[in-house]
């Protein structure tokens, strides 16, 4: 009987230490998960966010949104308590003490979010693009410097499994030679067609709050993505050209844009549109030996020289410091990874903008706007 007894105390002793550590595990989990505010309703990709709060994966302790239609919305969409809206973020930020704010807020607002948080030695993740301008974005990275935070920038395309596995087949593994040509192809049908919210169809189709239609909206996406596969290198130069095929739709800004970056060796083609006939992201890459293709978020196309077909195939899954933006910015808060050069980065995304502001002046006067490799500098 002693024997059983004993048997009994160990098994309940051990069961609750397995209970216990379990209990250890998820609150570590839990702790883990990111404290971020919110800067800005007023941009759909907002969405994402909230479905990841939703699920319980981040800890949203504060968003700043002023049109209370807005606010009234995602309260009642999300089950937000009323204690976690502000009018403005500074004055959130007086209240809280997030690790990160992320804005989703119109581009111009951008630097305005900057300069409330990087003070507080806050760091800051944008959605794409970083800035209106190469004087904004210039001044948000003095800011970054000054306070030693980081600015980052997002975009969907990043997480992309695909587009990861043809940056390493093409600069690490060298699979088709040196980059000779560059084609990227973003957009869909127009915002306007595809149902947009008010609030951001609002902002988007201002060029005081954009900057520009497509050529901002889209274009962003194939500088970001040769950017990084030029090392870090802005082009020599930038020419494009601008269409308003639905004036009547958008008639404050372009609809259309073609961007061309010359590069010592290479030739960067970036298409964007709000006329495609449905919606796209893809990137191909010619290089001296073969090619490949990011067909979309998971599929591949490559080819050879030395054969006569395409071979398509699915890319890898993604190790889980990149498949989000939410795993990649707490690696980058806890020093885990640094982003310099990266499609996040503050350095590829400076190139970024000056290549979009390049694009809007060549498209104005109709002439070649050379960069020589450089970001613009401004006083």
């Amino acid at each position: 009987m002693k024997t059983v007894n004993h048997k009994i105390k160990y098994f309940c002793r051990f069961n609750t230490l397995i209970v216990s550590f379990l209990l250890m595990f998820v609150s570590s989990k839990a702790q883990q998960k990111l404290n971020v505010a919110i800067a800005g309703l007023n941009h759909d990709h907002v969405y994402l966010i909230m479905n990841s709060y939703q699920k319980a994966e981040v800890n949203i302790i504060g968003i700043a949104e002023s049109n209370p239609e807005l606010v009234n919305r995602f309260k009642a969409r999300y089950k937000i308590p009323d204690s976690i809206f502000y009018n403005n973020l500074p004055d959130l930020l007086k209240k809280k003490k997030p690790e990160v704010v992320l804005a989703y807020n119109a581009i111009s607002d951008h630097l305005a979010v900057v300069e409330a948080a990087a003070p507080l030695g806050i760091s800051v993740m944008v959605e794409k693009p970083l800035a209106i301008s190469v004087k904004q974005a210039a001044r948000m990275a003095e800011l970054a410097k000054q306070y030693k935070v980081h600015i980052l920038t997002n975009y969907e395309t990043t997480w992309y499994p695909s587009n990861q596995e043809v940056y390493k087949n093409v600069k690490e593994n060298n699979t088709i030679g040196a980059i000779r040509k560059m084609i990227v192809h973003d957009g869909h049908q127009g915002p306007k067609e595809i149902g947009v919210s008010k609030e951001f169809l609002s902002w988007l189709t201002d060029p005081d709050k954009n900057g520009a239609g497509a050529l901002v909206d889209f274009g962003c996406y194939g500088a970001n993505l040769m950017t990084w596969l030029m090392d870090g290198k802005a082009p020599v130069s930038v020419t494009a050209i601008t269409h308003q095929v639905k004036k009547e739709v958008y008639p404050k800004v372009d609809d259309d844009a073609t961007i061309l970056l010359e590069y010592p060796n290479a030739t960067g083609i970036i298409e964007a549109s709000w006329n495609w006939p449905f919606s796209i992201k893809d990137m191909e890459v010619f290089g001296e030996t073969g090619y490949i293709q990011a067909i979309n978020e998971k599929n591949i196309r490559a080819r050879q020289n030395t054969k006569d077909n395409y071979e398509i195939y699915q890319s890898k899954t993604l190790a889980s410091t990149y498949a989000n933006h939410l795993s990649y910015l707490s690696a980058i808060l806890k020093g885990e990874i640094k982003p310099k050069n990266d499609l996040s980065s503050l350095e590829n995304n400076l190139i970024v903008v000056s290549i979009l502001e390049a694009a809007k002046i060549s498209a104005k006067t109709g002439k070649k706007v050379m960069l020589n490799g450089q970001a613009p500098k401004t006083k």
